[in-house]
Order: C-alpha cells, then structure tokens, then sequence
C-alpha cells in the first residue's frame, strides 16, 4: 500500500511511504496533472520500501521531466540509474563480442 502526502512551501513535496505498485501510478499521476504548469515538484522517496519495473520506468521519467527524487533509497537509486543508461545492453552486447 502506498501512502501520499501533499505538502506546498515554494515546492510541492510529495512524501510518499511504503509499496509502490504499478497500480499506483495512474493515481498519482491524477495527483501531479492538476499542479500548476512549471511549479517545482518533488518526491521524498524516503519511506518507500519497494517498487517494481513499471514503477522504476515511471520515476525516471518524473525525474527526466525535472521533478527531484528526495532521499530516494540506495536500491531504487541504483535501478533508476540503470534504466537511464541508453542501450546499456547494446552496449554491453558489444564488448563482450569484442
């Protein structure tokens, strides 16, 4: 179950707790829709605890788009970082036919 709250001082904070399924990103992306065009947002990941693929792939875009991943636990980190990686496999293809 995940858990969302909506706090505003200069930026919107979304402090987000516990799991982070892929049924939950339709839902908060309800949540991020009605946010004012160019207001500064960002997601305290601290609490959160597990997230699947899909979940991985939706944050990264939101941090593509400029939305800050704050206090984002190490593992999530780690995979977020991976799916930014441009053709990581392809790269990886490639030097080990090297």
């Amino acid at each position: 179950m995940l858990r969302i709250e909506r706090s505003a001082s200069g930026q919107v904070v979304f402090t987000l707790s516990g799991r982070m399924q892929t049924e939950d990103i339709a839902q908060f992306q309800q949540l991020l829709v009605v946010e004012k065009p160019g207001q500064q947002l960002m997601f305290n990941m601290r609490d959160v605890t597990l997230v699947n693929q899909d979940v991985v792939t939706f944050l990264a875009h939101c941090e593509a788009d400029g939305i800050k991943l704050e206090s984002c636990p190490l593992h999530i980190r780690s995979w977020i970082d991976q799916e930014n990686r441009p053709n990581r496999k392809s790269r990886m293809k490639k030097r080990n036919t090297k």
